[in-house]
This record gives C-alpha cells, structure tokens and sequence, in this order.
C-alpha cells in the first residue's frame, strides 16, 4: 500500500514539472522502466535515489513519506568518554577511554573543527551544518549517511570510505582525498576547489553540480558514474572513466595524459582549449567525441 502511494506521489510531483518518464530517468541515470514500477507501485527508490529524486522534482523528503525527517534536531550532550572525557571505575581511577562511533546520531550545529585522529564512524548519521574545517579525518567511515551543508574545508579525509550516502552542498576546499572511495553516493552541489583526488576511486555514484576548480586529478578512477554538469580543467594523468553517463559535462583549459575513456559513446562530452597525448586522443576518437576543442600534446 505504501509502495503505491509513494508511486502516486512521484509521478503526480513528475507531471507538475512536465516531464516525461524517460527524461526522469535520463537525469537519474537508470531506466525508463524502473521509473514506471515505482510510479505502479511495484518497487521504490532506495535513501540515495530519493534525495536525488527530490531535487529534481523540487520537492522535500517529506513529500515521499513521513518517515523522512526534514531538519536534523540539535546535538545532544555526549556521554562521558564520547566526549574525550575519562571514563571513572568504581574505585575512582581513570578506566581506558573507549573509542568513538558517532552512529545513529543527529548533529546539527555540531563544530569539529580543527580535531585530530577525527577517524571514528559516523554510519546512519543525519549531518547538518556541522563544521570540520581543518580536522585530520583519515580513515573516516561514512556509511548511509545524510550530509548536508557541512564545512570539510583544510581537512585530510585520506584513505576514507564514504558508501551509500547523501553529500549535498557541502564545501571540500583544499581537501586531501587521497585514495579515499566513495561508492553509491550522491555527491550534489558540493565545491572541490583545490582538492586532492590522487588514486580516488568513484564507484556507482552519481556526481552532479559539483564544484572542482583547480582541483588533483592522479590515477583518479570513475567507475559506472553518472557525471552531470561538472567542468573539469587543469591536468588529468593516469586517470580512467570507465561506463559512465556523462550529461552536460565540459573539459575545459584541460590537459589529459595517459587517460583511460572506456564508454560506448563519448559524444556528450565538450572541449573547450584542451590538450591531450596521443594514448588518449585515440581512446577519445574512439568513443566518437568531438575533438575540436582538442590539440595533440
């Protein structure tokens, strides 16, 4: 019963946009099909797709189900020993502090800035305007989380897991994202501007609207990603998109050397005074891209 009123809500929220389920689908990089069991009631969109869907649709959480809260409460007070405070035995003695998992919460407002060793989990969390500007975040474990207008900016995020996840406007300046993964996320609206994405790994996510100006791309990997109205500049070295759905994606003032492109077609994408070695010139060709806007180094 409530798959179908989910379904009844999507396509009469789809209708007032005016647009067709195939054009849904296309922004939503999956079939025209799928669209059609949701909007029957035959299946639902997973958390990451939801978020995605009500940004297109232009709409809240709320919309789909009650189930989703709109706004994150304020962060409650941590017990002792979560609170980097010591954790007192019965004799009075300062017992081992325990480590930290920040799972299952609901922070708002919440400023980690500046922390070290800030490489807890935070799983199942809702995450809304919480500052972690400058923290040493290496090795963070994000899982099904909702983030939301939060500061990373300065902040080393090296070698962390980000899965199954919301990001959603929420600034990476100069970030090191050095061999971290993100896999079946939704990464909208963020600024990566001066990021460092040496040997990243994006797997299944889809990655929209994002901000990348001036931003590491090395032996950086895109693997079944749905890449829409990003503009990429700067160098690309070692790097490979490999079946992803690229929808208004712009190389610009970009130089692209041993780059992997292994797509069926390539002829969405755009070069604007672009440069690129022989290796990947050829890969480029062969998807059919235009290369006009591209030189032989």
């Amino acid at each position: 019963m409530e798959n179908k009123i989910i379904g009844s809500k999507i396509a009469e929220a789809r209708k007032r946009k005016n647009i067709s389920q195939a054009q849904l689908a296309q922004h939503l990089f999956i079939s025209a099909q799928a669209v059609g069991k949701w909007e029957r009631g035959e299946s639902f969109p997973d958390i990451i797709t939801f978020n995605r869907l009500a940004e297109i649709l232009g709409v809240d959480l709320n919309y789909f189900s009650e189930n989703f809260p709109s706004q994150a409460t304020e962060m409650a007070p941590l017990p002792a020993g979560q609170a980097g405070l010591p954790v007192r035995q019965a004799d009075g003695k300062a017992g081992k502090k325990p480590g930290w998992d920040m799972s299952r919460g609901n922070w708002a407002g919440a400023d980690f800035s500046g922390l070290k060793n800030l490489h807890e989990k935070f799983s199942s969390s809702n995450m809304q305007r919480c500052l972690f500007i400058g923290s040493d975040l290496s090795g963070l474990l994000l899982k099904s989380n909702n983030v939301d207008n939060c500061d990373f900016s300065g902040s080393d995020l090296s070698r962390s897991h980000i899965r199954n996840s919301n990001l959603g406007n929420n600034l990476f300046k100069d970030c090191s994202l050095k061999e971290t993964e993100f896999s079946e996320s939704n990464i909208n609206g963020c600024d990566f501007s001066g990021a460092d994405f040496t040997e990243t790994v994006f797997k299944s996510c889809n990655f929209s609207k994002n901000t990348i100006a001036n931003a590491v791309w090395n032996r950086t990997s895109f693997i079944g990603m749905g890449i829409d109205d990003i503009v990429f500049d700067g160098t690309l070295e070692d790097c490979s998109f490999e079946n992803c759905a690229f929808y208004r994606v712009t190389f610009r003032n970009a130089t692209l050397i041993n780059t992997f492109f292994k797509n069926k077609s390539l002829k969405r994408l755009r070069f604007i005074d672009c440069q690129a070695d022989r290796m990947t010139y050829e890969f480029l060709k062969n998807g059919k891209a235009d290369l006009t806007g591209v030189k032989l180094l």
